[in-house]
């Protein structure tokens, strides 16, 4: 995750920029800055956007967001813009086409684990909650509001995001484990760790408050550049 994998031990003071103050994490990368400040800590609660979030976390294990995010076109492109019904379907031949694409991260593994979360994730739609709901009621549906002054206090894995790892991993979703659905929780909103002298703690919470949307919609993806969350 970018706040905790580009924050934690090695710059803890809030960076100023622009005349404003911002977590450390996304130092002075214009498309850093831009996915901290519009989309980072933004709730989200539609199905597939929580979908592609959670794989692209998964595609950063071992690595950094910002490899990830600068790929992020290039993944949406390579996997049909990350629609679960379509990603369900692949075939051993489409497997191999993306082991050949430069513009991914090409691990077998991982790619098959997508394949394999996106099953997960129908079954989920079908025959569950929906995937909204299911990852939403870990924390009875609202953002968990933290208080954070120094990226030092921020935790990597949490007891929420242990059992949501194991409900994940249970219903056969892919590199799931509990820091990376941490990462996941804060990007999503589920936990506002902003920093408190961030000026997008104050934002984030202010979303947070406001009334949650009735049923979640399906939606393309959003651009690389961090205009709206992805």
């Amino acid at each position: 995750m970018a706040g905790r994998s580009e924050g934690r031990g090695v710059i803890v003071k809030p960076v100023v920029s622009d005349n404003l103050v911002r977590c450390a994490w996304p130092g002075q990368d214009p498309l850093y800055v831009a996915y901290h400040d519009e989309e980072w800590g933004v709730p989200e609660y539609d199905d597939r956007a929580l979908y592609e979030k959670l794989m692209l976390d998964g595609f950063q294990a071992g690595l950094a967001w910002i490899t990830i995010l600068r790929k992020r076109d290039n993944f949406r492109k390579a996997f049909d813009g990350f629609d679960p019904e379509k990603i369900a379907r692949y075939k051993p031949a489409k497997i191999e086409k993306l082991m050949g694409d430069a513009g991914i991260v090409r691990n077998r593994a991982k790619i098959e684990g997508a394949v394999l979360s996106a099953r997960a994730y129908l079954d989920i739609m079908e025959k569950g909650p929906g995937f909204s709901a299911l990852l939403w009621d870990f924390v009875d549906g609202k953002p968990k509001e933290n208080s954070f002054v120094s990226h030092k206090q921020i935790p990597a894995e949490t007891d929420i995001s242990r059992k949501m790892s194991k409900e994940l991993i249970g219903r056969g979703f892919k590199f799931v484990g509990p820091t990376i659905v941490y990462a996941f929780m804060q990007a999503v909103g589920m936990v506002n760790d902003h920093l408190v002298t961030c000026h997008r703690h104050a934002a984030c919470a202010k979303l947070a408050a406001s009334p949650r949307p009735s049923r979640a919609r399906s939606t393309a993806p959003r651009s690389a550049g961090g205009s709206s969350k992805s």
